[in-house]
């Protein structure tokens, strides 16, 4: 259940950053380069100083580089198969792959969609990553939810821009935002049923997470974060590394 509530709260971190869209507007470059190298940098720190350990002490070194690989691998499929966005520095939406959406010419609405299925999918690891952590310790599965619902802030908006300039409601877009962000408990559930089959799939989770987490943080983190601002970004990562490695 503890799992289920943390995942819950990293999950709202997408609605979080829609709801700022509407109230203040876009966060400033510097602002959201910090955020983005903060939360790489928790993520990253959690990977190395704790998940992969854990992964070996569980099962071993074998089980360890297989989750490991296998959790780079899913989130390199969903980010080739599915459109995946960010915000540029020149403060315009970055579609990634845009031929999966029939280019960049696209209507705003359809494209918003597409952009939240993404989301939604990619979160499903996360939340996974997050019940891994709680079954090694409490306070690595609460580092795990904050590191990734900060990470969810940013995605939010990027769901939320394409959806409000296509015409949207606010409450609806709130809405399907949150919903993405949902799928990050289903992801937790998935986890700890898995999980609990046997030891030796505790430690195949915990590299599983792992792997899926230094993707995230090299393939879409810090390559955003350094693009907005890279001094801020740097900065943001080594506060991160730093708390990451005092807390665990």
């Amino acid at each position: 259940m503890e799992g289920l509530l943390y995942s819950f709260l990293a999950g709202t971190g997408t609605a979080v950053g829609a709801l700022l869209l509407f109230i203040v507007g876009r966060p400033g470059k510097n602002s959201l380069s910090v955020l983005l190298g903060f939360a790489g940098g928790i993520m990253l720190g959690i990977s190395v100083f704790e998940l992969l350990p854990e992964a070996v002490d569980f099962g071993n070194m074998a089980t360890a580089i297989i989750g490991f690989l296998l959790g780079c691998g899913m989130m390199y499929a969903i980010d080739r198969l599915l459109p995946h966005s960010h915000m540029s520095s020149g403060d315009v939406l970055v579609v990634e792959n845009p031929e999966k959406i029939g280019l960049e010419r696209a209507p705003m609405l359809r494209l918003g969609y597409l952009i939240l299925f993404g989301i939604a999918l990619h979160n499903l690891p996360e939340g996974l990553a997050i019940g891994a952590g709680l079954e090694a310790s409490p306070e690595l599965g609460m580092m795990i939810a904050i590191a990734i619902g900060l990470h969810n802030v940013p995605e939010g908006l990027a769901i939320a821009g394409p959806l409000k300039a296509g015409g949207l409601p606010v409450g609806k877009v709130l809405l399907l935002a949150l919903l993405a962000g949902l799928m990050a408990p289903l992801g937790t559930a998935i986890g700890l049923l898995v999980i609990h089959i046997s030891p030796v799939m505790v430690g195949g989770a915990l590299a599983f997470a792992a792997g899926a987490m230094v993707y995230i943080v090299n393939d879409e983190l810090i390559p955003q974060a350094n693009d907005l601002n890279s001094h801020m970004a740097n900065a943001g990562l080594i506060f991160g590394l730093m708390l990451a490695f005092g807390l665990l």
